[in-house]
């Protein structure tokens, strides 16, 4: 199903998740678009009496991952959905992919060069979470962990204290607003964007829009 919405939203199709088309978020120097959105799919219906918002903010030094935890109250839905995703880059980044100007979505998407270039980028980039099903902290950490962990293959004290901070924000219980945190470590950075975006990513949908957004933009610079 293709995405849909307006000038100011764009609707991610398989979880109904309206996505922001433009992004301003604290310490970034412009906004953020929107690239591509998707999500990931469980075979549980749950009625969820709540929404909870994971932001995870690339900054501009691509070591420092900023997070945010926010809990909505009152809102139900009824669905087999974990999450909703959506990255969002500042517009300065697609000038530093001119090799790829002209391929085609597929050819995108295959080329993990590209996706390389987009993290290294000294520009911020955001990737939002919508959990759309009724995950606990624990259990959303725990295959959060499953997925980056095995990525770091000889962490660090600077990555142990960037998991140690992560896990405990998405442990966080009661909280009424926001949690704030911020994770130095390039490593753990690197392999939460590999988790989206490798070879393997946990969102197919999501990396296939990104590729498809891209592929659009590029070819309109062209």
């Amino acid at each position: 199903m293709a995405a849909v919405g307006s000038a100011e939203y764009t609707q991610e199709p398989a979880t109904n998740v309206k996505f922001r088309t433009s992004l301003s978020l604290p310490g970034c120097s412009s906004s953020l678009s929107l690239l591509g959105i998707g999500q990931l799919l469980s075979y549980h219906t749950k009625i969820v009496p709540e929404r909870k918002y994971l932001w995870i903010e690339i900054m501009k030094h691509t070591n420092v991952l900023g997070c945010q935890l926010i809990q909505r109250e009152g809102f139900a839905i009824i669905g087999v959905k974990v999450y909703a995703a959506g990255l969002y880059v500042n517009q300065s980044i697609l000038n530093t992919l001119n090799a790829w100007k002209g391929q085609s979505a597929a050819e995108i998407q295959e080329n993990p060069d590209l996706f390389s270039s987009i993290f290294q980028a000294t520009a911020e980039k955001s990737l939002q979470i919508i959990l759309v099903r009724d995950v606990d902290g624990k259990t959303f950490w725990d295959a959060l962990n499953d997925a980056i962990s095995p990525r770091i293959k000889a962490p660090t004290s600077v990555d142990e204290s960037a998991l140690s901070t992560f896990r405990d924000l998405c442990l966080s219980d009661g909280i009424p607003s926001g949690v704030d945190a911020t994770i130095e470590s390039a490593n753990v950075t690197f392999a939460l964007f590999d988790v989206f975006f490798g070879d393997a990513p946990v969102s197919p949908s999501l990396k296939a829009s990104v590729a498809n957004g891209l592929a659009t933009t590029l070819k309109l610079t062209l």
